[in-house]
This record gives C-alpha cells, structure tokens and sequence, in this order.
C-alpha cells in the first residue's frame, strides 16, 4: 500500500513538474500574440494588416504573416495598388487561407514561390480567409477594387461549405434586397469557423507543449479507433453534395436556397470582374466526406463546371487527382491528405492542389 501511494505521488509530482516547466516555457521563452482576426464593416471580417505572429489550429501551431492588405503572405510587406508584374488574386475560405499549415506549405505559397520564379513572372496574392463564401468574395473583390488595387485576374477557391454559409449568415452585407431584408444581428456575426474561436488562444496557450501532447494523442486514437472516419463521413457541413446525406441545420435558406445564392453571388463577381476586362478561375476541390463516400460526380463540381461555361476563363477541378490519390493510397488517403482528425488539406494535400493549379498556370512545379 506504502508502494501504491509513493508510485501516485510520484506521478502527481511530475505531472505538476511538467505543468510548471511547461508554463514558463509558454509564457517566457514562446512567443504567442493575439492572433490575427479582425471583424471588417465592409466584409465582415478579414486579418490584421502587417501581422507577425503565430497560429494555432488543433495541435498545429505555426507562424502567420500578412502583408499591407491584410491578406496572408510569406512576410510582412508593403503591397502597393499598382503591380510591378502579372498580379492574381486567390480568394477562398480556410483551405485557401491555409490553416494548420504553414505559408510555404499551403498551396496558395506554392502558387506564391511559383509565380516569382516563372518565365512570366506572376504575384499571387492570398484573400481567402476561414469562413469566406460568396457573398464575401464578392463584397471583399470589390472592395478592394475601388480602392485602387490592380490586378490581372482573380482565381475562386470554391469551398463545399459555402452553400451553408450562404444559405444561413451574411445577410448584412448583401446588395440583392431578398437576402438584405433577412439581416439580423445574429447572421451578421463572423461566420461559424471563426465564432467557434479556432483563432484565437484560449487558456490551454499557457501550456502549449502538454495541449500540443494531448492533441497529438488525441488525434491518433480518434483516427485509430474510428472515431474521426465516423464524424468525417457525417458531416452535414460538406455532405450536400451526396443525394440522401442528412446534412442538418440549413436555416433559413435550405441547400437548394443556399446553392442559388451562391451563384448569384458567383454571378454578380463574374459581372463585375467582366466590366473590368479582368479573367475569372474556379477551382473545385473535396472533402473527405467526398472521397469516402466516391462522390466522383459531385454536385460542386457540376454547379461550377456550368456556371464556368459562360463566365470563367477557366475551370479547374480537383477532384480526379484527389480520387486518382486515394485509389492509389486505399488505407492511407486520409492521414496523407488531410490534417487528421479535421478536413483541411496536410502539406500533401495542399501539394496535390497546387499541382493541378500550376499546371493550368504554366508554373514550374
């Protein structure tokens, strides 16, 4: 009994050890500032121009930089409104912004890192930010047009989520007068990423090597265990595409009313990018939910293949390379892919979008 008790004292002393080591580590010797969230009156909300700083995203934690614009970039720089070269602007949601992942490993880095080294040498400039959807691509694009910036030609990342962004919040930033007149306090918040407070540090910052341990370990028994290809494969977040998925809380629009708003959104950027003479891109890319359920011929990628028809200069879907990657890799796609236990693209992930942009690009790879 005198063995027992000494054993669990022990282990409470180095635990509490550990805590202490870990607290003056976090708080003295690692670098963590507010993060780079900002709530925008024209956009809803964006990233802190001139940022340096760090991110966390589960048990990813990493630097994030942004330039004069406020948009994510490799350092913090002066963008100036009129370019010294080819200039294409990237908008998109999470996955564009890249979270969990570093710049130069999210595929709008690659796209950056490319362009400088191309025969004609191209800026790619990252607007996507967690939770954009239509309605925010075009309010931002605009924005930002009348406001001086030139650019060459705007490529949209369109994310599956967008249908329930558009079909339940944004209300208050739009022009169309039916979707102005359901603006409520509550549609006008940040979007649901970021009110989930995925951002921002929260008191676990004051022990960032246990909480990076206890992620880690987490992540791997929910992957290991099933848990994390149960939650995935239900997602009504990103299961609209598959005919029957019980996808949930669609309100008040539903999936058909937020798919229509989509692409009137989709529609009014391509209109005005058009009076511009400036080129438009669409790039569709899954999620797990697609590739586990062989949504091969998704929905997404119908939506925006006929939109592109009349309004892009061109379409670029992702879906076969992905699909391509998991019939290659059966047990392990998911884990090569994506962040485990989450959606968003891992490094490989990101490489594989990268890839077949660059080509339609003519960037080196």
């Amino acid at each position: 009994m005198t063995r027992l008790r000494n054993g669990v004292l022990l282990t409470f002393y180095c635990v509490a050890l550990l805590l202490l080591f870990d607290f003056i580590y976090t708080k003295y010797f690692l670098t963590i500032v507010p993060g780079p969230a900002v709530k925008d009156p024209v956009y809803n909300h964006g990233l802190k121009p001139n940022f340096s700083g760090q991110m966390r995203w589960g048990s990813n934690r990493y630097d994030i930089f942004t330039n004069s614009l406020g948009f994510r970039d490799a350092s913090v720089r002066e963008v100036p409104n009129q370019p010294t070269m080819r200039r294409v602007v990237v908008i998109g949601d999470s996955f564009t912004e890249g979270l969990g992942a570093r710049f130069e490993d999210t595929f709008v880095g690659k796209l950056y890192f490319a362009g400088q080294s191309a025969a004609e040498k191209t800026e790619f400039l990252n607007a996507g930010v967690v939770s954009y959807s239509p309605t925010v691509y075009y309010t931002k694009i605009k924005y930002f047009l009348e406001r001086g910036l030139k650019f060459d030609e705007v490529i949209v990342a369109s994310d599956i989520s967008d249908v329930q962004d558009e079909a339940t919040t944004y209300f208050c930033l739009d022009e169309i007068p039916e979707y102005r007149a359901r603006c409520t306090e509550k549609s006008s918040a940040l979007g649901p990423v970021v009110r989930a407070g995925f951002w921002d540090f929260d008191p676990r910052d004051s022990f960032a090597v246990s909480d990076a341990v206890v992620n880690t370990i987490k992540h791997y028994l929910y992957w290991y265990t099933g848990v994390t290809t149960r939650r995935l494969r239900h997602n009504g977040r990103g299961g609209w595409t598959i005919p029957g998925f019980n996808v949930g809380n669609y309100l008040p629009l539903g999936v058909e009313g937020g798919i229509e708003r989509s692409v009137r959104h989709m529609q009014a950027l391509a209109d005005l990018l058009a009076k511009r003479g400036i080129p438009l891109t669409i790039v569709v890319y899954p999620w797990p939910v697609q590739l586990y359920l062989n949504d091969r011929g998704s929905r997404q990628v119908k939506i925006w293949r006929d939109f592109c028809v009349k309004n892009c200069k061109q379409f670029i879907d992702t879906f076969p390379a992905f699909f391509a990657y998991k019939d290659a890799h059966p047990s392990d796609w998911y884990g090569d892919l994506y962040i485990r236990g989450d959606e968003h693209f891992s490094k490989t992930g990101n490489q594989l979008a990268f890839e077949e942009i660059a080509k339609r690009f003519s960037l080196p790879q």
